[in-house]
């Protein structure tokens, strides 16, 4: 009998695309993260929920490495993506974070032509042999993106005169392009009005078919929209993740009830 728990946690392991285990992230002596251990599952979606500064956004940035670019900045402990440890020295910031796209709170279009904002990433990383394929790649993402229709006649236009909700589906658009396997969404949806945020939430859920997607939000109805599973962050320490009606109907942790019912937050 006592065997039992060791093969589901084998299975568990195997099933996640991301795994991450004992992660510690400072900021000079300032320790920002502690002891975080979560398996994130292949095609679906993980929200991280938590009161400002709980470390969610400090989290994400780990998966993909963008901790890198601040100097003060140290993390320990594994995160694994398929199995490969993300920070062992061999692996290449720039390729890893072609396969773990990332989606920012406020749109950050470049300022370039639509089309040239979706083309950049696969030209740099040279997945077109010509110019029909790179077209392919353009009007394939803006498809998934769910703006194709609204700006296939304005390919040439600037990304920048576009609404701020079609701008951050430019942006989802212009991650998928070089065929990411993990999407991180920062509080894409802050910034938008009600409709623009039921567009992009919409298009997180037709999404994860086909990818990982994490996300933060400060929205816990956003988090029972768009998730599957749901982890609540609190000063830095993962308090508790599960599947998310679990989470939000019946809280293993008081603090998480505490979080859920506006008693702090």
């Amino acid at each position: 009998m006592n065997e039992m728990p060791n093969i589901e946690q084998a299975i568990k392991m195997t099933d996640s695309k991301i795994s991450a285990n004992k992660v510690q992230v400072y900021y000079g002596d300032n320790q920002a993260i502690k002891d975080v251990d979560i398996e994130i599952q292949p095609r679906s979606v993980t929200a991280f929920i938590g009161p400002s500064g709980c470390g969610k956004s400090t989290f994400l940035r780990t998966i993909n490495r963008m901790n890198d670019t601040i100097d003060i900045c140290r993390v320990e402990g594994s995160i694994k993506i398929d199995g490969e440890d993300i920070y062992d020295p061999k692996v290449d910031p720039v390729q890893l974070r072609a396969k773990v796209g990332m989606v920012f709170q406020k749109p950050n279009p470049f300022p370039k032509s639509i089309y040239d904002n979706i083309a950049y990433g696969p030209r740099i990383h040279g997945l077109a042999k010509n110019k029909s394929e790179l077209d392919d790649i353009v009007s394939s993402s803006l498809q998934k993106a769910g703006l194709w229709e609204e700006v296939k006649n304005r390919l040439d236009e600037p990304g920048t005169g576009m609404s701020g909700g079609q701008q951050q589906r430019l942006c989802i658009a212009r991650a998928i392009a070089v065929s990411p396997e993990v999407i991180l969404m920062d509080e894409p949806c802050s910034a938008l009005d009600p409709i623009a945020t039921a567009k992009v939430e919409e298009l997180i859920d037709e999404l994860r078919e086909n990818y990982t997607i994490v996300i933060v939000t400060h929205s816990m109805q956003q988090a029972a929209r768009v998730s599957q599973r749901t982890a609540f962050f609190h000063l830095g320490i993962l308090v508790e993740e599960g599947p998310t009606q679990d989470i939000f109907t019946n809280p293993k942790d008081k603090r998480t009830q505490d979080y859920i019912t506006g008693r702090f937050g």
